[in-house]
């Protein structure tokens, strides 16, 4: 029974899920780190610093060598922004680094549709389906990093979520073809890997405060060393039907040595808790496409400006 995890839910699931939403592995030691800060926006700082000077260790082949096993250090799925101690979320700061208010630069149409998708739809995780990117690299608590010549896999506990990243540059699929995780591509600027995602589905949010994005959006990660233990990871989202400007997101891997990567035991679109959500009310999120969005977009703008003429 030890391999069964309980995925992290909302609101209303059971307290039991906040505890494997938490820090991993409590107990145990993490080691020493040159940006030990784990408030985004200190480390993010730090890093950026850091990684110009920093030689890591290389694979067989030369390239940084990020294989292991890491944690996480953020609580950004239960909300981009800072937010408190509750019943279901652990408090944290905003993971927000641009712009540096720590705030999301969300349209006010979108802002109104994210009030209405929180109490509407169930979040993803809950049914146990994936999370898609950036939010996979922040979903769980434990990753594992395998490497190749030509590819990076990622793999978590979240939902048997994984990654496979080519990191030869290589053309993106075609953009008919949309995918939970999207279409990932990376290639090497110096000791940096940059990772281009495109093609998501869109049918995740970016955090149980119901931020969404749609189908035309992309993701731009950075995975950089800042020392033999700690991963400085940065992920800037683009999609103009939703956020007035791109922001970027960032926190801390921390080396796990002694950790292992346990399996959810979770599978996807898991039937028994969609019907009990659907029996209290909850729909399953549908996910936006990039028409839908300025279709929305469009109406909430003239019902607006229609509210504030006056004769």
């Amino acid at each position: 029974m030890k391999n069964i995890k309980f995925p992290c839910f909302q609101a209303m699931a059971i307290s039991a899920a906040v505890l494997s939403c938490a820090f991993p592995a409590l107990g145990q030691e993490l080691t020493d780190s040159v940006c030990p800060d784990d408030d985004h926006a200190t480390f993010h700082a730090c890093a950026l610093k850091q990684e110009m000077d920093f030689d890591p260790p290389t694979t067989l082949w030369g390239q940084p060598d990020f294989q292991g096993i890491w944690s996480r250090r953020a609580r950004a799925h239960e909300s981009l922004h800072a937010h408190p101690q509750t019943r279901d979320d652990n408090e944290a700061p905003s993971i927000i680094v641009s712009p540096v208010d720590g705030l999301i630069p969300i349209l006010p149409w979108a802002e109104a549709k994210r009030r209405y998708n929180r109490p509407a739809y169930v979040h993803q995780n809950a049914i146990c389906r994936l999370s898609g990117v950036p939010v996979t690299m922040y979903m769980t608590g434990i990753y594992q990093f395998i490497q190749n010549k030509d590819y990076l896999l990622i793999q978590s506990e979240e939902a048997h979520a994984y990654r496979v990243i080519p990191t030869d540059n290589r053309a993106h699929i075609g953009e008919n073809i949309k995918l939970w995780n999207g279409d990932s591509v990376g290639f090497w600027e110096n000791n940096t890997l940059v990772v281009k995602t495109l093609n998501q589905n869109a049918r995740a949010w970016l955090d149980q405060r119901g931020r969404f994005y749609t189908n035309e959006a992309s993701v731009e990660e950075r995975f950089s060393l800042i020392d033999a233990n700690t991963i400085h990871w940065s992920a800037t989202i683009t999609d103009h039907n939703v956020y007035s400007e791109p922001f970027t997101i960032a926190l801390a891997y921390r080396r796990r040595p002694k950790m292992e990567l346990w399996e959810e035991a979770c599978y996807e679109s898991n039937d028994l808790a969609s019907q009990t959500y659907r029996n209290v009310g909850y729909e399953i999120y549908p996910g936006m496409t990039g028409d839908e969005a300025r279709r929305l977009k469009a109406a909430w703008e003239l019902e607006n400006r229609e509210l504030e003429w006056t004769p």
